[in-house]
């Protein structure tokens, strides 16, 4: 059931990270160029210890194959401590100005012996539905 929910899977060092993502038609105004997404992740510590998320970094492509890097301190605002066993979830969002595109990043964490590690972001694929007319 969870692999439905989150069909984007990726696990280092015994943290998994799982998106699910969905076009919000209802904040996008494609007559303008503008396309909006949310995405859900989901931050699995299937480990023995506890770390916490420090940092993100986000590649965030159109369909132009334009770049936009986005980097800072936590997410949404907070820095999580995942438990041995526990998750973390938050939702945000992505405004492109094409109808498609994709987002892979990168958390930087910390474990309780105070070692700092990357975790993958999986890729994901932002395309909004085709409209026919």
């Amino acid at each position: 059931m969870i692999a439905a929910l989150f069909p984007y899977v990726e696990e280092t060092r015994s943290v998994i990270v799982r998106v699910s993502v969905n076009y919000l038609q209802e904040q996008s105004q494609p007559q303008d160029g503008r396309w909006f997404w949310a995405y859900h992740i989901r931050i699995e510590n299937h480990g023995n210890m506890a770390v916490q998320l420090l940092t993100r970094r986000w590649e965030i492509r159109d369909a132009r194959n334009t770049m936009h890097l986005v980097e800072g301190e936590g997410v949404v605002g907070e820095q999580p401590v995942v438990k041995p066993g526990g998750s973390y979830d938050y939702v945000s969002g992505c405004p492109l100005n094409t109808s498609s595109g994709s987002m892979v990043g990168s958390y930087q964490m910390i474990d309780e012996d105070g070692e700092h590690f990357d975790i993958a972001i999986p890729r994901f694929e932002l395309r909004a539905p085709v409209v026919s007319g």
